[in-house]
């Protein structure tokens, strides 16, 4: 998509006009009331529409009329409501929406460059003075909870201080450390990934510190190590709960001492590197274990982010879902996919035990299936899903005099089992995920008979 450098904004907002002003006043900007007054416009000179509406419907009418006007020369257009939900998103980008976003209190009047990114990241206005914005990874985030990790991850990209991220197995922690990089002044440096569950002791440690020709049987030359490799830029270390008290040791010295000395090396060699570690474990719980060195678990946490698994972000599902059907479509030659409405409501039902990386794998799933234009159905799902689904069509098995009553009460103690199964019987962390109170949640659990 070119650089988008003329919006047409359709709406009352006369606060969203002095901010749009403001914010980008090297675009073309015009205005227009409403989608009858928009619809007289020749919509095809405009490389982009913002378009204000009170509510789903108002913005199905607008689309509708805009689209009517436009014919296919209609360029893609962002809908901005009071509120969204995963539903309407779905409506709405069924309607002819390219991308809808909120208004509410809670995450504020966004810039108008932040908006054109809903449309085409890549086609956004650059900010001035920041060219390397293109290289920093997209991040999903609708969700209070991510808002909060992102808040976060900026904290952290302006700090030099070690940093630890913690969360469930592809809950997408490499892609905060590299947004923490990116983030950084060290951005222009390298960006160096090593997964420590990959490799023995012996071999990781060659791989980190490097070795000296002859150290071992088939080390035929030098070799510098991956510390080396990350000189000006940052190290990240996945899964470095899985390493040893003796390496840990070592990772401790180059923390402390920063350098590092090659296997079968005898002098030391500078490095300035910022570290970045993971874990799907708590490091706390190993510590009291003593398979993890209290000294070093310190020295990483000096930055502590914790991800929160997609389960308890339900807001981010459908938005990531949209977001791999993109990414995906774009790499696999089969652009425009979008979701159903059942799709999204049964997206949003399963418990995603493997995360986003679970979600990810379940769209390039659907498009292997799918051809390109496509509306992703149930059919084009996994066995997964279709198994999330089945419980739920079980449940509201009943005859035909059951009242919807009944029937809603089986499906909601199906949902508080799952979700109290899914946390292992914790009654907090289950209250947390549905949304409701520890109180509330002991009420439904006596009503329904639920242990």
């Amino acid at each position: 998509m070119h650089r988008i450098r003329s919006v047409l904004y359709v709406g009352r907002a006369e606060a969203l006009r002095a901010e749009a002003v403001a914010d980008s006043p090297l675009l073309d900007v015009a205005w227009a009331r409403d989608a009858e007054e928009a619809a007289a416009l020749p919509l095809s000179a405009f490389d982009a529409i913002v378009l204000e509406a009170r509510d789903e419907r108002s913005a199905r009418d607008a689309l509708a009329r805009i689209g009517a006007a436009a014919g296919g020369r209609r360029p893609p257009v962002l809908v901005r409501l009071p509120a969204t939900s995963a539903t309407s998103e779905v409506a709405l980008r069924a309607a002819g929406a390219a991308a809808v976003t909120s208004r509410d209190g809670s995450a504020g009047m966004r810039p108008l460059a932040a908006l054109l990114a809903e449309l085409d990241p890549a086609g956004a206005p650059d900010p001035v003075g920041d060219a390397d914005c293109a290289r920093r990874p997209a991040l999903v985030a609708r969700s209070a909870a991510m808002r909060d990790v992102l808040l976060l991850v900026e904290r952290a990209a302006s700090s030099h201080a070690t940093a630890l991220l913690t969360g469930e197995t592809g809950t997408g922690k490499e892609v905060l450390a590299r947004a923490i990089h990116e983030g950084s002044p060290r951005r222009r440096g390298a960006f160096v990934a090593v997964n420590c569950a990959a490799f023995p002791e012996s071999l990781l440690e060659s791989e980190l510190f490097g070795h000296q020709k002859g150290a071992f049987t088939g080390a035929d030359r030098n070799q510098p190590g991956l510390f080396e490799a990350a000189h000006g830029g940052t190290l990240f270390l996945d899964e470095i709960g899985e390493t040893t008290p003796a390496l840990q040791a070592k990772l401790l010295r180059a923390l402390q001492e920063r350098e590092v000395r090659p296997v079968g090396g005898t002098r030391a060699r500078r490095v300035d590197v910022r570290l970045v570690a993971a874990t799907n474990r708590s490091l706390v719980h190993e510590v009291a274990a003593g398979r993890f060195r209290e000294d070093l678990y310190y020295r990483l946490a000096v930055f502590r982010i914790t991800v929160p698994p997609l389960r308890e972000r339900t807001d981010d599902v459908v938005p990531l879902a949209e977001h791999f059907l993109r990414r995906h479509g774009e790499r696999e030659d089969k652009r425009g996919c979008h979701l159903t409405r059942e799709v999204a409501d049964l997206l949003l039902a399963h418990p995603w035990p493997g995360n986003v990386r679970e979600l990810e794998n379940e769209m390039q799933h659907a498009l292997a299936l799918a051809e390109a234009g496509d509306t992703i159905a149930v059919r084009h799902l996994s066995e997964r899903l279709h198994a999330t689904l089945s419980p739920i069509e079980e449940a509201t098995r009943s005859d035909a005099h059951e009242t919807l009553h009944a029937q809603m009460a089986r499906v909601e103690a199906w949902l508080i089992r799952r979700s109290l199964d899914a946390h292992g019987g914790r009654r907090a962390a289950t209250a947390r995920t549905l949304g409701i109170t520890r109180e509330g949640l002991y009420k439904k659990m006596r009503r329904f008979g639920i242990e």
